[in-house]
């Protein structure tokens, strides 16, 4: 299944991102959506960091949000694969982060922040 265009999808997300704009950043995301995050796990202890669901992502994006008013992404690069994106940024922090993207036609069906300490 071919990988969305990279280039005007790294840019609405990292636009989106940096406008504080879940619901533009869910637009990209299936209602069933699987996402996994070690911030998620912090924040919201009881999902165990997979949050299931496009409601409970935008929950989880929502609280995050409010508890990081400065948040900001600086894109460092993007990476393509068969169905998949790897957007490489660093974050407000200036900490690196990697969001991987699995994608079902135009929309993201799994992602994973990953992180390093």
């Amino acid at each position: 299944m071919p990988t969305p265009d990279r280039d005007a999808f790294t840019r609405e997300w990292l636009t989106a991102w940096n406008s504080h704009d879940v619901e533009a950043v869910l637009a990209h995301f299936r209602d069933d959506v699987v996402f996994t995050s070690p911030v998620a796990a912090r924040l919201l202890p009881a999902t165990g960091g997979v949050v299931r669901g496009k409601a409970a992502l935008r929950d989880y994006w929502t609280t995050a949000l409010a508890k990081l008013p400065d948040l900001h992404f600086e894109l460092v690069a993007v990476h393509q694969g068969e169905s998949l994106l790897v957007i490489n940024y660093r974050n407000e922090r200036g900490q690196l982060v990697n969001e991987v993207l699995a994608f079902d036609g135009d929309l993201v069906r799994e992602g994973h922040g990953t992180y390093v300490d």
